[in-house]
């Protein structure tokens, strides 16, 4: 037996020999198990929840002892969020904004670049000089000159640990969740920034782009027949080099230089001998910019799964690299230093994570920038073991080669930034404009008070959970009443007083009252008894009620309960005395009869009576076990009850009378009714002379009679109505209604085979899903924008890439409601792609999506 059950039958022990009217108040506090020894510490390791004494594992362990004071609070420290000295400002992660983050500080490091653009005049510097000042309110900016140039400038001067980009983010119109092609946003952006500087009258601002990152060079064919030679010159940003077959970065340089010849079906037409002649072409770098830009192609086009791959193969690089022998002008300076390398950690080409390494230009020292956080590499050196390391997809990937001093070897960097070694290092900082460092002022003034405010938080709730400490070490020792005066309270209240991640509430006990209004005897288990004193002090400081003294321990709970306990024990006998009495045959007329279901189950229903009894006071003050009845579970409990029969109606037919069946009812001593009698006085009595119900026998005639006139015209409809299904191609009518034994029959006319009918032709007309749909769900309100949007989720197609129609009709107003545009339930709208929406590669039967990129359709990249 469980220790709770033993415990409960201990505390009731007594009532087997002490009648109702003998209970005295000592039997009372033994039923509420005052007599149970309290628990000692150390020795009790859980709480005993039938002892009301136990006051171990309620959760007073973590107060008992020293406690850390930061344990008091969930507030980080706010200095934590501050940016360390001589470091730099860090840039939240949106979602899959990494790839931005990483640009956004390699630009900034780029120190000319950042002087242009604070150079740059913006609407705030113009409202500055005309008002005078500026309103107290956030600052906007408008363009994204404004927004770099803000960003920059909180980069340069926040004292914020990491800012956040959000603003220069939703400018471009990017989508926060989906990451995209590093090296295809920094070309769009180059070109987006140049465009938009080339309006500006300053030659420093607008030509800055040019004068950083754009070089010349030209491609040149020679015809093989003539020696005639052809230019076309252009412009680049970068170098995009192809790495694969290669392990160094000069090679990578020396292919892309690499000569090529025309021949076959290739050859070139020569304007000179107006025929198509072989000839050759290659690429003439004929000037170089002071910030070189070399793109890795390590995200290729795979024309077997028609997606983007990446290529994980190691390439070394050196922190010197001298270009001369591949320009065309020799004599000139050009020895590039290393400045920034990034990289993208992860095998696909369609997930992982960007970071850069980037050389401070000022004090020559190596960062690593991953989003908020900042590194300073050791020593003045880049360190790119740990990148390379933490990539690492499987054991089988080739060993990372050996590299030399001044060499780095990777497989994830994808872009090398380097810096012309003879360009002027900039001897002053550059310096943030007055209106721009006022904006910087007012941010960190909120980042202050911020931090001031985290604070204050942090200190109030040390100072509550010291106060807290004390008073559980205090109040803790005297919970255990002993002799002296108790009360109770809840075991939930005590847990959540000691519990410092909640408010304690006031206390509230009205769940474990009786009908009486005192203290439930069966809520014992879940209560415990502390001492007055401390009880004095819970209610003095957080209030509640009713208070539960001794005074509320329930005589009349009870006394009740020990009689229905001697009711049910007298059960247990008299279901001995009716079994053996059951065994003896009953002759001649004296006897009753009893149901066979009744008989089977008799002490089941007079104990369900019982504990009824026993808890009829508690339903009618509205509780049950502390548990609060709502007004629909009642209605369906009253149904139940209703539908139950009583003991011996089981043998009661419609009229009342004893039904007409004897194989459900059974004969019984007079002696044995008796007993029954005792618990079921008002159950339906039949001495076994009684006669069966007379209406039952007129009806049971009646009955066979209606058999066999149903079965002469089921066998009549039988032989007429299949000719209705002789045709083959009408509808097969699989619910069509048969007579089956002691089924329901129906009657079935024409009208009825007709209206059958155009019920199954109306199922059959029915739109069947085919392969590759889905089902929407809509409504007539809503607006093709938004249902693009749902198709959007379904299909990962972008809106701007859905072509839908219905019946031909092509849908294209985005504010045209679906009620408007004839989209009515079972609508079938077609869905033309101008992207294939994915590539499926079956894996033991398993469908691997491979969702395409979007790019930047749609972003404020191609605005302009």
């Amino acid at each position: 037996m469980a220790p709770r059950l033993q415990l409960e039958k201990a505390a009731w022990r007594w009532a087997e020999t002490v009648r109702p009217e003998e209970v005295s108040q000592e039997h009372i506090e033994t039923a509420y198990r005052i007599w149970l020894e309290p628990c000692i510490r150390g020795v009790c390791r859980r709480n005993c929840k039938g002892n009301p004494n136990c006051l171990v594992g309620i959760g007073e362990h973590i107060w008992l002892g020293e406690i850390d004071e930061n344990s008091f609070h969930n507030i980080d420290d706010p200095n934590c969020e501050r940016r360390k000295k001589n470091s730099f400002v860090g840039l939240t992660n949106l979602g899959a904004t990494c790839y931005v983050n990483t640009f956004l500080q390699v630009w900034f490091l780029n120190l000319e670049l950042r002087q242009a653009l604070y150079l740059c005049p913006s609407t705030c510097s113009d409202r500055a000089t005309e008002d005078g000042a500026h309103e107290e309110k956030d600052y906007e900016p408008q363009t994204i000159c404004e927004h770099l140039q803000y960003l920059f400038a909180l980069l340069q001067n926040s004292n914020r640990r990491y800012i956040d980009p959000s603003g220069f983010v939703k400018a471009l119109g990017l989508d926060t969740g989906q990451q995209q092609d590093a090296q295809e946003f920094s070309k769009l952006f180059m070109s987006l920034l140049e465009d938009t500087l080339s309006k500006q009258k300053n030659p420093d601002v607008r030509n800055i782009v040019q004068q950083q990152f754009s070089g010349e060079y030209a491609y040149v064919t020679v015809c093989n027949q003539c020696g005639r030679e052809s230019k076309l010159l252009s412009k680049f940003y970068e170098l995009e080099l192809n790495i694969q077959g290669h392990k160094q970065l000069t090679d990578c340089i020396s292919e892309f230089l690499k000569e090529e010849k025309l021949e076959g079906d290739n050859r070139y037409f020569c304007e000179n001998c107006q025929s198509k002649q072989n000839a050759t072409r290659k690429i003439r770098l004929l000037s170089l910019p002071c910030t070189l830009n070399l793109q890795l192609m390590r995200f290729v086009f795979d024309r077997q799964t028609g997606h983007k791959k990446k290529l994980n193969t190691y390439i070394g690089f050196s922190e010197i690299l001298d270009m001369e022998p591949y320009v065309e002008h020799k004599g000139g300076s050009y020895v590039y230093e290393l400045s920034a390398v990034l990289i993208h950690r992860g095998v696909s080409a369609y997930s992982g994570h960007y970071i850069a390494h980037v050389k401070d230009p000022q004090s020559g020292e190596w960062y690593k920038f991953n989003d908020e956080d900042i590194e300073k590499m050791e020593g003045k050196k880049l360190q790119l073991g740990i990148e390379e390391d933490l990539a690492e997809p499987s054991k089988s990937q080739t060993r990372k080669p050996k590299c030399g001093k001044g060499t780095h070897c990777s497989r994830n960097a994808y872009m090398l930034v380097y810096r012309l070694q003879n360009q002027e290092k900039p001897s002053t900082v550059v310096q943030v404009p007055a209106f721009l460092q006022e904006l910087v002022d007012r941010d960190n003034s909120k980042f202050e008070e911020w931090c001031v405010e985290m604070a204050e938080m942090r200190k109030q709730s040390v100072d509550k959970g010291k106060a807290k400490h004390e008073e559980v070490k205090e109040l803790y020792q005297r919970l255990p009443a002993g002799a002296e005066p108790y009360e109770f309270v809840s075991l939930e209240w005590l847990q959540k007083w000691l519990d410092e991640s909640t408010p304690t509430k006031p206390i509230d006990n009205h769940a474990c009252l009786c009908s009486h209004d005192k203290l439930h005897p069966d809520k014992i288990s879940i209560m415990k008894r502390i001492s007055e004193y401390a009880a004095d002090v819970f209610y003095s400081r957080y209030g509640g009620g009713p208070r539960l003294t001794v005074k509320a321990l329930c005589k009349e709970c009870v006394v009740e309960r020990c009689r229905m306990l001697r009711l049910k024990n007298q059960l247990n006998e008299d279901y001995k005395t009716v079994n053996n009495l059951l065994k003896v045959t009953v002759k001649g007329d004296d006897g009753f009869w009893v149901g066979k279901s009744s008989l089977r189950s008799w002490r089941q229903l007079a104990l369900e009576q019982l504990d009824e009894q026993d808890g009829e006071a508690d339903q009618s003050n509205g509780r049950m076990n502390g548990n609060t009845f709502s007004k629909d579970d009642s209605k369906e409990e009253r149904k139940e009850e209703e539908e139950e029969l009583n003991f011996n109606e089981d043998i009661l037919c419609p009229h009342g009378e004893l039904c007409i069946s004897e194989n459900e009812r059974r004969l019984v001593s007079k002696e044995a009714w008796s007993k029954l009698q005792q618990y079921f006085p008002k159950a339906p009595e039949f001495p076994s002379h009684r006669e069966c119900c007379s209406q039952c026998k007129i009806l049971e005639r009646e009955g066979e009679e209606n058999e066999a006139l149903h079965k002469m015209i089921a066998n009549e409809q039988k032989t007429s109505l299949p000719n209705l299904f002789q045709d083959k191609n009408r509808p097969c009518l699989s619910n069509w209604p048969e007579s089956n034994g002691g089924a329901k029959r129906q009657k079935i006319s024409h009208q009825n085979y007709i209206a059958f009918q155009k019920q199954v032709i109306r199922r059959s007309m029915r739109h069947r899903k085919v392969r590759g749909e889905k089902a929407l769900l809509v409504s007539a309100n809503q607006t093709l924008k938004e249902l693009k949007i749902q198709i959007m989720h379904a299909f990962s197609v972008a809106p701007f890439d859905q072509n839908l129609s219905i019946d031909g009709k092509i849908l294209s107003d985005d504010c045209a409601t679906l009620g408007t545009l004839g989209v009515i339930p079972e609508s079938v709208i077609l869905l033309k792609a101008d992207e294939p929406i994915a590539d499926y590669a079956a894996m033991d039967d398993v469908m691997q999506v491979c969702m395409p990129e979007e790019g930047f359709k749609g972003t404020g990249l191609l605005g302009h």
